[in-house]
């Protein structure tokens, strides 16, 4: 059996994230200049996108510029700070043939106005669509997403909203930017390496973690498939109960 029927003969994981890393390196490998191994990357999503869609995914979360990406060069800030014009420009018509809906997950007040709107307009005009689910986190850390929630909570305890006791697992989860989405399965790493860096920490308490040494913008079908039968293959206790087959 080839390796995509025997992973579509399995579980498919509801929720996937992908940590993009490799374009700079990508670009260097190739003689580029960095700003064109984001372009590369970019485009890449938008074909993981539409692979993850058909695989039946329910939803695909990218980590594609986090907190602290703003400390690096001026010129590749510009560049990443036109991606939400590229998600409404360039993937609007197979988006849209898919059925594909676009959100954004992150802090929203360090952008341009323009960005903003780009933002509101792509994530208004999707909202309806059945298909997979694009979580760009965009502007996104980890540890700004927790320190949130627990001042959102904390407030509520502060003007009688809520009793201690009501503060549990579920009522964290329900003030995460991932509140409306299902619980992550599966997060993957390009580029070779081994670590997390400031993502999606509270979702990933019983979550698979695949690395992968593929640079991002050459991580395509094939590599994909990989991760998701090495998933398959997994024992999923969540603490000690096994996952049935």
């Amino acid at each position: 059996m080839s390796l995509e029927k025997r992973v579509m003969s399995k579980y498919i994981p509801a929720h996937i994230a992908i940590i993009l890393d490799g374009n700079g390196r990508w670009a260097q490998k190739y003689n580029f200049i960095r700003t064109i191994g984001h372009k590369k990357g970019a485009e890449n999503l938008k074909d993981m996108a539409l692979i993850c869609n058909e695989v039946g995914i329910k939803v695909l979360s990218v980590y594609a510029f986090s907190t602290e990406n703003w400390n690096r060069s001026s010129s590749e800030v510009e560049y990443l700070m036109k991606l939400p014009r590229e998600f409404e420009e360039t993937y609007k018509g197979k988006f849209k043939d898919k059925g594909i809906r676009v959100i954004f997950s992150g802090r929203r007040d360090r952008f341009s106005k323009e960005n903003r709107e780009l933002i509101l307009k792509t994530e208004k005009k999707t909202k309806d669509r059945k298909g997979l689910i694009l979580n760009v986190c965009y502007d996104y850390g980890s540890h700004t997403e927790i320190i949130e929630a627990v001042k959102q909570i904390s407030n509520k305890y502060k003007n009688n909203e809520i009793e201690l006791e009501d503060i549990n697992v579920e009522l964290m989860d329900n003030h995460l930017y991932t509140k409306d989405l299902p619980p992550l399965d599966l997060l993957i790493r390009t580029s070779g390496e081994l670590r997390i860096s400031n993502y999606f920490l509270w979702q990933l308490a019983y979550s698979e973690l695949y690395f992968t040494k593929k640079l991002w913008p050459e991580f395509n079908r094939k590599e994909l498939f990989k991760a998701l039968d090495n998933f398959q293959k997994r024992n999923r206790r969540y603490g000690g109960i096994k996952e049935k087959e």
